[in-house]
């Protein structure tokens, strides 16, 4: 049986090293570049594997060579892509991503190949995903794909956890259907309507599902279904670079919500995977 089914973005990112973010119409000279397979679909899915999930991923590349890259570190890291399609007509999705000295970073995505996944099509296409105890998800590929996938895992009496990433407009359909909702600082601004983050906690909150705010160094918040606050310590570490920390603490936190962990130790697991992660120099 399949612990964790992602469906969701393959990106690959050209990581480019700078002193700092170039401003409008300033060309900055950075010192270093590299390729790495990316989108926050496909980031989670490594992750949720490398914490000991089974995990298989829906999703599409174009018929190139990045796409080859990641479909094959995908593979590497465990994850099962069989239903992993290719667009022979559109180019997969890559983004350019510039990391500064202190750790933090900006980035361009182009989504490609994400965007031409067929949503009437995806419930009998990825089927076999549909068993998973934890369908994982985000907002980098169409709605109407999302929706169908978390209707699916529903209906066969899995868990939806819904990374709200990058920050966009959603369907109350589509977020009824989350058990569990992931958001940072921008995106429960954006859902809620509140700057305020314990009152978009609690605008987020629903019986029916928990939240969890996370606020990279200074931790997270998790508000549980039954309407109880629980505040979570960023584990102590140097930062190294703060790029796919959120997708390494997602990936953990489905891994463990898999495994029979209660949402509060799965959040304790995955803030410190994340702080692990951040503190560490990522391979390309």
């Amino acid at each position: 049986m399949i612990d964790v089914a992602v469906a969701g973005s393959l990106h690959l990112d050209i990581m480019v090293a700078a002193p700092r973010l170039p401003g409008r119409d300033e060309t900055l000279i950075g010192s270093s570049w590299h390729y790495k397979c990316g989108g926050k679909g496909g980031n989670q899915a490594v992750a949720a594997a490398r914490f000991g999930a089974r995990t298989a991923f829906g999703g599409q590349t174009g018929a190139d060579d990045f796409g080859e890259r990641l479909r094959a570190n995908l593979v590497a890291a465990g994850v099962d892509i069989a239903h992993v399609g290719i667009d022979a007509a559109q180019g997969s999705g890559m983004s350019v991503a510039i990391s500064e000295a202190g750790g933090e970073y900006g980035a361009v995505v182009v989504s490609g190949a994400n965007l031409t996944i067929d949503a009437g099509s995806v419930a009998a296409r990825w089927a076999p995903l549909w068993d998973a105890k934890v369908l994982l998800l985000q907002n980098e590929i169409p709605e109407p794909v999302s929706l169908a996938a978390a209707q699916a895992v529903k209906a066969r009496g899995g868990r939806v956890v819904l990374n709200a990433a990058p920050a966009r407009k959603m369907s109350a359909a589509f977020l009824a259907l989350a058990d569990v909702l992931v958001v940072n600082r921008v995106e429960a601004a954006m859902l809620s309507g509140a700057e305020d983050l314990a009152q978009a906690l609690a605008l987020l909150h629903a019986p029916s599902r928990d939240v969890v705010l996370t606020r990279g160094g200074d931790g997270l918040m998790l508000m549980t279904r039954d309407g109880s606050r629980v505040d979570v310590p960023a584990l102590p570490v140097k930062l190294v670079s703060s790029h796919g920390a959120g997708d390494c603490f997602c990936g953990a936190l489905a891994a463990r919500l898999a495994a029979g962990d209660g949402i509060e130790a799965a959040c304790r697991f995955a803030t410190e995977a994340a702080g692990r992660f951040v503190s560490a120099v990522q391979s390309p």
